[in-house]
């Protein structure tokens, strides 16, 4: 990843959107890190990634409240971790 500063992208800002369609530009300001410039693309990819995320915690979130209430408020307060992966695996 190529870094510049802002003023070097201020005055090389062509530059700059054309190197972001190859790779993204880190920007910083004083030394630290202040923004990126990615490609129409890359920005495309990072929606869809954080819609598939935010769609697997619903699931996620569904799948617990049935496992929950199919094993009652006693069983779910010790439902452990690999508790929880043979119940998905049992679903699949």
């Amino acid at each position: 990843m190529t870094t510049i500063t802002s003023v070097e992208a201020q005055n090389r800002f062509d530059k700059l959107i054309d190197r972001s369609q190859r790779e993204p530009i880190e920007v910083t300001r004083r030394g630290r890190t202040v923004a990126y410039v990615i490609s129409s693309h890359d920005m495309q990819e990072l929606v869809e990634l954080r819609r598939r995320r935010e769609e697997a915690t619903r699931w996620y979130s569904r799948y617990r409240r049935r496992a929950t209430e199919q094993m009652g408020d006693s069983e779910a307060a010790t439902l452990t971790d690999s508790d929880l992966n043979r119940l998905v695996h049992e679903l699949r």
